[in-house]
């Protein structure tokens, strides 16, 4: 089980003393935390919302439905790639942070080209990730401008990709 101590004591020594109730965590003989023990299913979080600090407790506004009835207003797809990030992790606040970098992407590219990109995740798995929707995005950007510049005569496009023509190859003479 894990158990959470005022982030001001990342990486310092502690003792704990457990009995049959209780949880207590102790620096320099000064006990700092108390959990009630939990028991059950292993990896089960014990977290004190004043441990955390000021700018990760508005995390706690965040929840799965939230995120689950934004990803709906866009779309399908996109609210089956935020359910499988929502699933993706142990702990299901561990997955807000990409949930929340997915659905912001819909303001820097649009609520359609996410939905797009969502789909296309989902065509290569069924548990796609912050990442993969990412990569689609930014490589679907990146095609639609290398394609505008592309109406020179040194370059032709056939069915079976990009070809130089033969006035690529011609050397100017001086």
């Amino acid at each position: 089980m894990l158990y959470s101590i005022s982030y001001e004591y990342i990486g310092k020594k502690v003792d704990v003393r457990i009995t049959g109730t209780i949880i207590e965590i102790f620096y320099n003989q000064n006990r700092i935390a108390s959990h009630k023990r939990l028991y059950g299913r292993q990896g089960q979080y014990s977290t004190v919302t004043e441990h955390m600090p000021e700018e990760h407790q508005h995390y706690l506004e965040w929840n799965g439905d939230r995120f689950c009835k934004w990803a709906e207003r866009i779309g399908d797809n996109t609210a089956k790639v935020i359910d499988a990030i929502l699933r993706s992790k142990r702990v299901e606040q561990q997955s807000y942070r990409a949930c929340m970098g997915l659905l912001k992407m819909a303001d820097r590219y649009s609520p359609t080209r996410l939905e797009e990109a969502c789909k296309t995740a989902l065509s290569y798995t069924q548990s796609p990730s912050y990442k993969s929707v990412s990569n689609i995005l930014a490589a679907s950007k990146k095609n639609a401008s290398e394609g505008e510049g592309k109406n020179s005569d040194t370059h032709k496009s056939s069915a079976n990709g990009i070809t130089r023509g033969a006035d690529y190859y011609r050397r100017k003479r001086s």
